[in-house]
């Protein structure tokens, strides 16, 4: 079984189609873990509610994630609960995008 760490770490892989950050950075991934059957299961959000990006956030997720030994299936389930904010970005994504 991976740890959440690992799989955190393999989906700092996939950027934002946006911004070209990772989504890791950008905050939008809340949970990742992995159950002792091989099946992981993500649970992100999306920077607004009415964000149409989605489904070109979730297949790389997912391809992402498959690459990882063990791992049969890939389950990302979306949430805007919290909401997301700016505060959920690293420091990193914030000095790309012009915070500091």
């Amino acid at each position: 079984m991976l740890s959440k760490k690992k799989l955190i770490q393999q989906l700092k892989k996939v950027p934002d189609p946006e911004l070209g950050i990772s989504i890791v950075d950008l905050g939008l991934i809340y949970d990742a873990k992995m159950d002792k059957n091989g099946k992981v299961a993500v649970l992100m959000t999306l920077t607004t509610m009415g964000c149409p990006l989605f489904d070109l956030i979730r297949e790389p997720v997912e391809q992402q994630l498959r690459q990882l030994p063990g791992v049969t299936e890939v389950e990302v389930n979306l949430t805007f609960e919290p909401p997301w904010s700016v505060e959920k970005m690293t420091r990193e994504a914030k000095i790309k995008l012009g915070f500091f």
